[in-house]
């Protein structure tokens, strides 16, 4: 049978386009051990992990003429050294400098002929420090037969890299007529896609809207309400290009928790969240940074962001590969009060839950599955290009370990998140906590947003105010 991917795996690689790279990334940052850390550790505890981890040998092939979803096949030519690179920065290496780099090679395409990856080591770090950069496609990062690269190399104690030996065969790589044929005998053996690849999806309008009808219960309502009231206008939507600018910032956990307890109390905090107080600071800092630019702001003014959760399943022991829901929130950065703008997003958040308004991505799922290959392609371009209206950027925040981590015997410092820009969305926030501080990663458009660094220093000072400001 053909490992044929999803359909919300393939539309990321519909939706990837020469000014869009579809894959996410992290920038870790490590303490060298004492014995170090070189490339040919590196080779060795990548090969070992990936060897439980399948995803990393094969690449991508589509089934000719269009016949067929893509499908998983090995890498018959496999060569890890192409994927894990060696690069070093003129020392000693600042975070600012490590900032360009990664702004560079993230914005460079993966290669669709080979696996859909690749690591870098960073060398040439000031204070001993070294640092890792994957990029990962999200067409692989499914949470059961892909993970990101960061999750894979990482331990929770520090352990000696010894190279095991290697027993992986790739399967012989099927020509055309058989991907043909195996794609027509799927189909064949599963009367449902028979039945929907006749009717392309079209034809038959009473079970299409059955289906649309049964995912909608969860996606359809909340995303045609999103939509029915646009984002509003502002400088983060624009038509973007392929060169990127990033900004690498570390806060502490404790202030946001510290301005959690101040407000809340004690026996309250089931109304707040960290994650609240998070999107807070960034409102605040929005607010302060478009001001500096003399964009017009009103007590009315808002900002739309779109804010994936984690959703726990009481039944799985583990996260990985669980839900996660996407809730729409206007940020309301016309309201000066940094305390109010706290309030009003905990509030807009607790509703868009409680509510029901967050999209799951079962329910996204559900709705691009029915459609044909060629059409769903057309339908993920399309959603591209709505999220301008639907929503202003993206706000990924993930909660990691408070434990320290480590790559072989090298102790993990920093964790910087690189999430994809959309198309005519000119920034993308990602927040990783780890290790009792707040690491931020600001992906953005390198001419819409020549002021990056004054972003960054927004965010500072919006925490600080949320940090000074009076229960």
């Amino acid at each position: 049978m053909l490992d044929r991917l999803t359909s919300v795996d393939a539309s990321f690689l519909y939706l990837e386009g020469p000014v869009t790279a579809m894959h996410v990334g992290s920038v870790l940052v490590f303490e060298t051990p004492e014995e170090g850390f070189d490339y040919e550790t590196l080779l060795d505890l990548v090969a070992n992990r990936i060897a439980y981890v399948h995803r990393y040998r094969q690449r991508v092939r589509q089934v000719p003429a269009g016949l067929g979803g893509p499908v998983w096949v090995d890498d018959t030519d496999f060569d890890l050294t192409y994927h894990v690179r060696r690069s070093g920065l003129p020392r000693p290496g600042t975070r600012e400098q490590l900032a360009e780099f990664v702004a560079r090679i993230q914005s460079r395409l993966l290669d669709r002929d080979r696996p859909l990856w690749e690591v870098y080591l960073v060398e040439g770090m000031e204070d001993n420090e070294f640092a890792l950069v994957t990029k990962t496609h999200q067409a692989m990062v499914d949470g059961v037969h892909g993970l990101d690269m960061g999750q894979v190399i990482l331990d929770e104690a520090p352990t000696d890299v010894v190279a095991i030996a290697q027993t992986w065969s790739p399967s012989p790589a099927p020509s055309d007529v058989e991907l043909l044929t195996r794609s027509a005998l799927s189909t064949v053996t599963s009367p449902r896609r028979l039945w929907e690849g006749v009717r392309g999806g079209i034809t038959d309008l009473r079970h299409t809207g059955a289906r649309v009808a049964e995912v909608g219960k969860q996606a359809g309502t909340a995303l045609v309400r999103t939509a029915a009231s646009p984002a509003p206008p502002t400088p983060l939507n624009t038509t973007v290009g392929s060169a990127r600018r990033m900004q690498l910032i570390d806060l502490d956990l404790e202030d946001f928790r510290a301005v959690r307890r101040r407000r809340f109390g004690a026996g309250d905090l089931g109304h707040v969240t960290v994650n609240d107080v998070v999107l807070a600071t960034l409102t605040g800092a929005l607010r302060e940074w478009l001001m500096t630019r003399g964009e017009p702001i009103s007590t009315s003014s808002t900002v739309r962001a779109m804010v994936p959760l984690s959703v726990e399943d009481a039944e799985s022991e583990s996260h990985v590969g669980g839900q996660v829901v996407a809730a729409f929130v206007d940020l309301p950065i016309g309201e000066p009060s940094a305390a109010m703008r706290l309030q009003q997003v905990s509030y807009r958040m607790a509703k868009q839950l409680s509510d029901g308004r967050a999209i799951g991505a079962v329910g996204i799922a559900g709705l691009a599955g029915f459609a044909a290959p060629t059409l769903h392609s057309m339908a993920a371009r399309a959603a591209s290009a709505m999220s301008r209206r639907v929503f202003n950027l993206i706000i990924s925040n993930v909660p990691g370990p408070q434990e320290a981590r480590y790559a072989g015997p090298a102790r993990l410092l920093a964790s910087y998140p690189v999430i994809p820009l959309a198309q005519g969305q000119a920034l993308a926030v990602g927040l990783t906590s780890y290790d009792g501080r707040v690491y931020l990663g600001l992906n953005a458009d390198r001419d819409a947003m020549p002021d990056l660094s004054v972003l960054a220093e927004c965010i500072d000072s919006a925490l600080a105010e949320l940090v000074a400001t009076d229960a």
